[in-house]
């Protein structure tokens, strides 16, 4: 890759990000798109194949961290209809690109919005609030909006040609695929940011981890994605539905972690996340006789089924019978919770200030 570029592009892999760095290539322009990746959105294992199929270069960046800081202190500007701080992500986004721009030998900085497309981001009014937030008012060009916007420093020195810009607007994407004919685009995005953020399901689970966790991290919010998910109170019990998400969930394990996995039948692998505290034997043995739910082998046992319990400090071996009694004390996150919980979340948090 050329480490000197004219301007840095916020690359999501969806059509809009793809036509904003086509657009700054048709005038001669040398852009570099920085793809962001978290748990909640990105995909860095996109990154070679995007890079041949779009004739783009492309840099990954893992903003994770920045990201569990934003949830954790509040977001400024507000939540959307699920979990999507959708002003301050863009904000963030656009504050680590600015920090970018020297180490590539940048000038400016190319986003794919398109006014009004989007009802919490793309606003005229979050428009013009996102840079200067973001200190980034007079190096940021939106290509596919900006003959509907004041001209930029960049278009004004001749920088970029703004003849060579676009006037899009609305929800439509006939003008997108157009262009994209143009460009000879041959794989085409489906519409949808692909923020899980965005999502119902998922959101909820994420919203359990915000709300029993006190700094949780990077793995914790990978962890909330997989598998079945399960609390009673603070207790976190995530079980594997098929072979590969027993793979991923092995792969997440901590230290801390119990893992448990019948001894001597096929069945689920199931992660026991301590938080605050360690399991005591009732709790251990509540949610293995829960697991056995979920281990079909189980039912046609008629001796007790053996259970593997790992951690740190080794496996302890714990025998549950097929007949025994299902605790009813495991909860999957519920969306009245989620929803009832959401609204005034953050009021509840300490903040900076008031530590």
């Amino acid at each position: 890759m050329e480490y000197k570029f004219d301007c840095l592009a916020l690359f999501s892999g969806g059509l809009d990000s793809i036509l904003a760095c086509k657009l700054m290539q048709a005038q001669g322009i040398n852009v570099l798109g920085l793809h962001f990746t978290s748990p909640f959105f990105g995909h860095a294992d996109k990154i070679l194949h995007w890079q041949e199929v779009y004739q783009l270069p492309l840099l990954p960046v893992d903003i994770s961290q920045d990201y569990i800081d934003l949830f954790m202190r509040g977001p400024d500007w507000g939540i959307g209809k699920y979990l999507n701080p959708c002003v301050d992500c863009k904000i963030l986004m656009l504050k680590k690109t600015k920090n970018k721009l020297a180490e590539f030998g940048a000038n400016w900085i190319v986003s794919g919005e398109v006014l009004g497309q989007r009802p919490m981001s793309q606003r005229r009014d979050t428009l013009n609030l996102i840079p200067k937030e973001a200190g980034v008012k007079d190096v940021l060009l939106r290509p596919l909006c900006a003959k509907l916007m004041p001209p930029t420093p960049m278009e004004n020195s001749g920088l970029v040609n703004r003849e060579g810009l676009l006037d899009l607007a609305g929800r439509s994407r006939k003008r997108q695929l157009e262009l994209a004919d143009k460009f000879d685009i041959q794989e085409i995005p489906t519409p949808g940011g692909g923020c899980l953020l965005t999502d119902p399901q998922t959101s909820k689970r994420f919203f359990y981890v915000l709300r029993h966790l006190q700094a949780p991290g990077k793995n914790d919010f990978e962890l909330s994605k997989i598998g079945r998910q399960f609390w009673y109170n603070s207790h976190w019990l995530v079980i594997g539905r098929n072979s590969q998400d027993n793979t991923h969930l092995l792969e997440l394990v901590q230290p801390w972690d119990l893992v448990f996995k019948p001894a001597h039948i096929p069945g689920p692998i199931a992660i026991g996340r301590q938080l605050m505290h360690t399991w005591n034997n009732d709790i251990i043995e509540k949610a293995a006789r829960f697991i056995l739910k979920f281990t079909p082998k189980a039912k046609k046992e008629k001796e007790p089924v053996s259970f593997l319990i790992g951690n740190q400090d080794g496996n302890t071996e714990i025998s549950i019978s097929p007949d025994s009694e299902v605790p009813d004390i495991w909860e999957e996150p519920s969306e009245d919770t989620f929803q009832g919980e959401k609204k005034h979340f953050w009021n509840q948090q300490p903040r900076e200030e008031d530590l």
